[in-house]
């Protein structure tokens, strides 16, 4: 068949960018509407997919619009992507907890950053929900926008829409992985799960065999090696501070080691991540004698890096000059998987993902209906868990308040709900004082309230 992807919020160029390539090197025969509410990001985003497309000269047509329910009747896959707010929103998320002493390195999942950051996504992504079932109920509907698990699991309370929500993090660590225990990672089966940037490697196989002894063994090593600044630095030097760093075993992850060695699983999605759900072990940011947020993982550098890759996207967009030539070289990052999940489903492959699903008894002793990241299958029937054993003990317990908090703010977010929030906060954990936690959800939603309708109420006495 030939397929009609909707990108919601293609102003996002990066995306775009990989999304286009990969249809272009996959020679599908495809229409790709563009929409975005800012006429500006998706004017660039317009311009690159078209030069893109003439350049490839692929069978992709190619047109744009700031109207969704225009463009979804007819529609077979659609793919959000939208971040409420942009960067300068997000900037808020993580800025304004510092003066609590919270500091961030991402702030779009977890802690307060992730907090504030659902109650902006839930809402935009339900109403998007809505649309897709009035006009495009058939289609297949991705979500790919942070926080993840609570996102989906506020569009599903509210509409009972399929999502999907899809992230690259485990797919990325498992070839982090691979590397560290000299495994090609063509040959390296897993088996992860948990709640979307806090997901456990629960099972690792290759030639047959168990691998998890030597993903133990490897993490005994690295516990045994000095944390001096040099080693600890390199990967932030090499990454410009600014991201994941290189997918390269030197990257250090010494947090995310340790709890192997606690607990007998990696958890993706790497330290820069995974700190941000044990905010107890991380008083005032101090992570190995850095700072989280400042110069361990930059987060004003992660920010000024996407400012920089919007404007280099909208310079060659506007430019007359031919496309860079590295430029439709498929690239590693979120899109990744999205298109080989739909040739999947339409070829029945019975290929294997890394997906965020409704927990309906895969996992025994997760609580049910709460989305959580597990392996799927993609088959002609969609996208179905597949089941899995109780996880152990304490990678449960590391889980179930993490998923009770995503309960917590899909509830703050659906009903404009202060005191919800601030509940919100106090679950995370991230805040010591009561008393805090209301000043700092106060201060959040003032900073926000250009895109929280929902709160415009009287606050209770």
């Amino acid at each position: 068949m030939k397929e009609k992807i909707v990108l919601v919020g293609a102003g996002s160029a990066m995306f775009t960018r990989g999304l286009i390539a990969d249809l272009i090197n996959l020679k599908w025969d495809a229409e790709l509407v563009l929409v975005d509410i800012d006429p500006q990001a998706l004017r660039v985003a317009e311009q690159l997919a078209r030069k893109m497309v003439a350049a490839g000269r692929a069978p992709i047509r190619v047109s744009a619009s700031t109207d969704l329910r225009e463009v979804l009747p007819g529609a077979t896959a659609v793919i959000c992507t939208i971040g409420v707010g942009g960067r300068r929103a997000w900037e808020q998320d993580v800025i304004i907890p510092r003066r609590y002493g919270i500091f961030q390195p991402v702030g779009d999942t977890a802690m307060p950053g992730g907090s504030s950051r659902s109650l902006r996504m839930i809402p935009a992504m339900v109403d998007i929900a809505r649309d897709v079932l009035d006009l495009a109920p058939d289609a297949l509907f991705f979500n790919y926008g942070n926080p993840m698990s609570s996102t989906c699991r506020g569009v599903r309370k509210a509409t009972g829409a399929n999502v999907i929500g899809l992230c690259h993090g485990v797919h990325n660590v498992a070839g982090y992985l691979a590397e560290c225990m000299d495994i090609p990672k063509a040959d390296l089966q897993y088996t992860a799960i948990g709640i979307n940037h806090l997901t456990w490697f629960v099972g690792l196989r290759a030639y047959g065999k168990d691998m998890m002894p030597r993903l133990k063994g490897v993490a005994h090593q690295r516990q045994k090696l000095p944390l001096d600044a040099k080693r600890l630095g390199r990967h932030f030097a090499e990454a410009g501070n600014e991201g994941d760093g290189p997918n390269t075993p030197h990257e250090d992850n010494p947090f995310c080691w340790w709890l192997t060695r606690l607990f007998g699983s990696f958890p993706s999605a790497r330290d820069r991540h995974v700190t941000e759900f044990f905010p107890q072990f991380f008083a005032d940011g101090s992570y190995y004698g850095k700072t989280l947020g400042k110069d361990a993982y930059s987060f004003e550098k992660t920010i000024a890096l996407g400012d920089k890759i919007y404007q280099d996207m909208a310079n060659i967009a506007d430019s007359s000059d031919p496309l860079p030539a590295d430029f439709m070289k498929r690239g590693v990052g979120e899109h990744e998987q999205v298109l080989e999940i739909i040739s999947s489903i339409r070829g029945n492959l019975n290929q294997v993902f890394s997906v965020n699903l409704p927990n309906q008894g895969q996992v025994a002793n997760l609580p049910p209906e709460v989305v959580i990241e597990c392996p799927g299958i993609a088959n002609s029937s969609g996208i179905r868990a597949l089941m899995q054993p109780p996880l152990p003990t304490a990678l449960a317990g590391t889980l179930s308040t993490r998923f009770m908090w995503a309960e917590m703010i899909v509830e703050a977010a659906l009903e404009g709900s202060r005191d919800k929030f601030i509940q919100a906060l106090v679950l995370d954990g991230a805040i010591r004082d009561v008393r805090k936690a209301a000043e700092l959800a106060d201060e959040l939603l003032a900073a926000q309230a250009a895109y929280l309708p929902q709160f415009k109420k009287p606050k209770p006495a």
